[in-house]
């Protein structure tokens, strides 16, 4: 008995093309929506922060400053959570750096730290009064 052996490599060469393709279009799929819901550490399903900026953005207004250390952020959202909550204070223009996990405050008014660090944990984040560098 004779085999064809032309069509049982071809047909492989089918079959394993549209495996690879059905992976491929399942993993575009999931990555296109992981970018549409945001994401990140803070969770899977909530969306991208978005930045709120204050109203009085002019630097003469904000005579004092102060800087944070903060820990516990892992993601932009993190910081961008953060900085939401800080800028929502009167008076106050925050800006979160999280690769040097730190927070430049601009303030109208002496920086009340107590205040800085409850709004910084009631977003679950840990912060402390960063002390100037020699």
């Amino acid at each position: 008995m004779q085999r064809v052996y032309g069509r049982v490599p071809q047909m492989k060469t089918v079959l394993l093309t549209a495996v690879l393709g059905a992976v491929l279009i399942a993993a575009l799929y999931l990555t296109v929506r992981k970018f549409r819901r945001g994401g990140g550490c803070c969770g899977e399903r909530q969306q991208a922060e978005r930045r709120v900026i204050p109203a009085d953005r002019n630097r003469a207004h904000y005579p004092y400053h102060a800087e944070l250390d903060i820990s516990g952020m892992t993601c932009k959202n993190c910081a961008v959570r953060l900085e939401n909550a800080f800028n929502a204070l009167e008076g106050t223009w925050a800006k979160v750096d999280l690769n040097t996990k730190t927070a430049k405050l601009l303030l109208k008014s002496e920086p009340d730290f107590r205040l800085l660090m409850q709004t910084a944990a009631k977003c679950g984040y840990t912060a402390s009064e960063r002390k100037p560098e020699r």
